[in-house]
């Protein structure tokens, strides 16, 4: 039963990700982000320009529950 299930979700494809979901985990980032560098507290468009940087990637989890996976991948001068 358990490997039907396996076949099904991967012909199905990754689920939507709730509009809701991703709202909250862009907000948290950004705050985090203003935390780590306060210079961004005061200038949105170099808050959005970092975040954007950040090249973040929503994907549904596995397992138990299959919460949202936040993946961040980092810009080639960061690494």
């Amino acid at each position: 039963m358990l490997f039907l299930e396996l076949i099904r979700q991967a012909l199905q494809g990754e689920e939507h990700i709730h509009p809701i979901d991703r709202r909250m985990a862009k907000h948290w980032v950004k705050e985090r982000l203003r935390r780590i560098y306060p210079h961004l507290k005061s200038n949105p468009q170099d808050l959005e320009k970092a975040y954007n940087e950040l090249g973040i990637e929503a994907h549904e989890g596995s397992g138990k529950g299959n919460g949202t996976v936040y993946e961040i991948t980092l810009p080639e001068s960061a690494k």
